[in-house]
């Protein structure tokens, strides 16, 4: 699956596109007063001004997998990494074959840099944000994660995550190029003790299969 697009809300427009254009070397597609769309690697993120305060997702971003520790080091120059342990900035998903690092961008969304070691993309490149390859998982939150995921594999034609099982408060849907994490409602965030909450998300995905699909949770 490829997450194509994704359509996210924030209170700070300004101050959004300077992080993503200063920070992650992101290129602006499309800014006004309403909009601000931006290219990351091969996904389009569009951020819709809205007056809800704080809107908070989470998203991940492929890199090569060759490159977990150059790109730690040019983000920790731009940016603070958030703990995982009392010994450690990096996560280790043994099940997943991957390791990645954690960063708060300007609206608090949780971002991720993650390399998945069972995918051919190593970069002979030197890393900077022309390196991130596109938004590979997307959080979504829900009262009833079961039902949600059923539902979505029955509407798209998703599959459970073949390297996670499925659980009542966390499932992932898809596969390794692109994933849609499902969690409870007031779970914290790994590796933080910020709670998930859903909040209005449009996602344009590809499974391979067909045309483009559109999937909006309110």
């Amino acid at each position: 699956m490829r997450i194509k697009e994704l359509h996210l809300l924030t209170n700070n427009l300004q101050n959004t596109a300077q992080f993503y254009t200063q920070v992650l070397g992101a290129a602006i597609k499309t800014e006004n007063e309403q909009e601000l769309s931006l290219l990351l690697g091969e996904t389009l993120i569009s951020f819709q001004n809205s007056p809800e305060e704080n809107p908070v997702y989470h998203l991940a971003f492929d890199i090569p997998g060759n490159k977990l520790e150059e790109a730690f080091h040019w983000l920790k120059q731009r940016t603070t990494i958030l703990p995982v342990t009392a010994e450690t900035e990096f996560s280790d998903f043994q099940l997943w074959n991957a390791k990645s690092f954690y960063f708060y961008d300007n609206n608090g969304n949780l971002l991720e840099l993650i390399c998945r070691y069972d995918l051919d993309n190593d970069s002979d490149l030197i890393f900077d944000g022309s390196s991130i390859l596109y938004v590979s998982e997307i959080g979504l939150v829900s009262d009833d994660v079961p039902f949600l995921a059923e539902t979505l594999m029955s509407k798209y034609g998703l599959e459970v995550y073949s390297k996670q099982p499925a659980q009542d408060n966390f499932t992932a849907l898809g596969d390794e190029e692109g994933l849609l994490i499902i969690v409870n409602a007031d779970r914290n965030w790994f590796p933080t003790e910020k709670k998930a909450k859903s909040f209005p998300t449009k996602i344009v995905f590809n499974i391979g299969t067909g045309e483009d699909q559109e999937l909006r949770i309110s």
